[in-house]
Parts: C-alpha cells; sequence; structure tokens
C-alpha cells in the first residue's frame, strides 16, 4: 500500500544520503507515553464491560522504553567500534508473538491483577473490524539479525507489557488518590 511504499522510499532516501545507516523497523509499539494499543485497552477498559478485539493479525508487540534501550545500546556499539561494519536495516521487535486479541487479554488480565481497569476481549476477525487502513494479517519480525550484530536480546513482551501496565496502573492510583486527598 500506499504507507509502505512510503516508508521503503524514506529507507532508500536514507541509505542513499550515509552508507553508514542503520534503519530500525519495528511494530505493534507501545508504551507509558502516546497513544498507542496498550494505552487505548486501559482506557476502554475503563468504560466497558466487553472490547472487541481482532483475533486474526499477529506480531510482535514492542515496549517503547526496550526500544530506547536497544537504539542506546546500538549507540554505544557504534561510539565503540570504529570497525563496525553491520550497517543497513534491523527489525527490532519484542521477544514473542500474539494476535491482536491475545495482547489485549494479557493487557486487561494484567491490568485486573493490579487493581486497574478489567473488560472481556470479546474475538473479531480483521472484515468484522471497520479500519481506515488494511492491516497484514501476518506483521512478525525477527530480531535475529540485531541480536547477532549487537549482542542485544530482545526482552520477552510479557514481561515488557507487565512493566508498563504497572507503571500505568500505578500513575492512576496515586492521581486519585491525590485527588481524594484534595
Amino acid at each position: 500500500g500506499v504507507y509502505g511504499a512510503s516508508k521503503l522510499a524514506g529507507e532508500e532516501a536514507v541509505a542513499a544520503a550515509n552508507p553508514r545507516h542503520l534503519i530500525l523497523r519495528t511494530a505493534w509499539a507501545y508504551g507509558p507515553f502516546g497513544r498507542n494499543f496498550l494505552k487505548t485497552m486501559l482506557r476502554l477498559a475503563s468504560d466497558r464491560d466487553e472490547i472487541a478485539v481482532v483475533a486474526d493479525q499477529w506480531g510482535n508487540p514492542t515496549s517503547a522504553l526496550d526500544l530506547a534501550d536497544a537504539i542506546l545500546h546500538a549507540t554505544v556499539r557504534l561510539r565503540d567500534d570504529s570497525n563496525f561494519s553491520g550497517f543497513g536495516v534491523y527489525h527490532l521487535v519484542g521477544s514473542g508473538d500474539v494476535n491482536w486479541s491475545g495482547f489485549a487479554s494479557y493487557i486487561l488480565d494484567t491490568s485486573r491483577e493490579l487493581g486497574g481497569p478489567y473488560a472481556r476481549v470479546r474475538e473479531i476477525a480483521t472484515v468484522d473490524y471497520p479500519a481506515k487502513a488494511r492491516r497484514p494479517a501476518n506483521s512478525r519480525l525477527s530480531t535475529m539479525k540485531f541480536a547477532s550484530a549487537f549482542e542485544w536480546t530482545a526482552p520477552q513482551w510479557r514481561r515488557s507489557t507487565v512493566e508498563i501496565v504497572s507503571r500505568l496502573v500505578l500513575r492512576e492510583a496515586r492521581q486519585a488518590n491525590i485527588q481524594l486527598n484534595q
């Protein structure tokens, strides 16, 4: 599609401008800041008993905090190794894969265990979900090349999800407590 073609054109422009480049492709990114799937699930769960989530699209949930760690790790390697020759394109995603509904269920189960919002997840097919853009059924990526070049292992997405959900649920609890005490 147009989106994929524009990303490829951007990558080609970077490569043409500088042969000593790193292009890091990621997918299903989430974190404690900004708008993302994990935060949307928590927000919807605070208003609904059930959330319909696509079950036939697979990928690798990727924590923005893990991405930042990997980028820092790669930057240090480039700074310290003047002979580094592995420039190019790398995939950088969380370890392990899941479908969207499985990811949503894990987020909400974790939230419930921590006293945060919870809603049941109802699995639906992509064709039953109104979307502006078509999404691929399989957007799983492998980090093996990055792991080998930079000696960095992607954390398991479940561990990283617990970390982010914990931050958000605790932040919400602190804010609620502050409001109660005012």
